[in-house]
């Protein structure tokens, strides 16, 4: 593919995933509050909704950044597989979606709250490694890269 310049593809990509990372970290706090609430009957009628669109925003934001790397990437090199950044990504995809299918049933089946703990933890770890992939990534999209 002969395109122009993918950087404007790139910019979206980066406020994705800081928001993305942002959504998570709001996820775990909202979550413990949550937790906090099961036992103290002050909790706010309003925390369930949020960390739910708070969850639904971050698989969108994951939906995104998916075909953000996917097109861009045909785009660059006409094939995938360029590093460890695709591998990273797609085991982030299914644990973020994971994560929120097992969100949706904590409610109607109790056992799955350690299941979606659990799958949250290593997100965390999954996050990590697609982040360190992914700025070796992008050093080599920017301009004047020594990668």
């Amino acid at each position: 593919m002969d395109l122009p310049s993918f950087l404007w593809l790139w910019k979206i990509a980066a406020w994705s995933m800081g928001l993305s990372l942002t959504a998570y970290c709001t996820l775990g706090l909202s979550g413990l509050w949550m937790r906090w609430g099961r036992s103290h009957p002050t909790a706010p009628l309003w925390l369930r909704p949020l960390h739910l669109t708070i969850g639904i925003t971050l698989v969108l934001l994951v939906l995104l950044l998916l075909s953000i790397g996917i097109v861009g990437t045909l785009g660059q090199y006409g094939s995938l597989g360029h590093s460890w950044h695709l591998g990273a990504g797609l085991i982030v995809v299914a644990l973020v979606l994971s994560s929120a299918a097992t969100g949706l049933n904590v409610g109607r089946r109790p056992w799955v709250r350690p299941l979606h703990l659990s799958i949250n933890g290593v997100l965390f770890a999954g996050f990590l490694w697609v982040s360190w992939t992914g700025w070796a990534v992008v050093q080599k999209y920017l301009p004047g890269s020594t990668l």
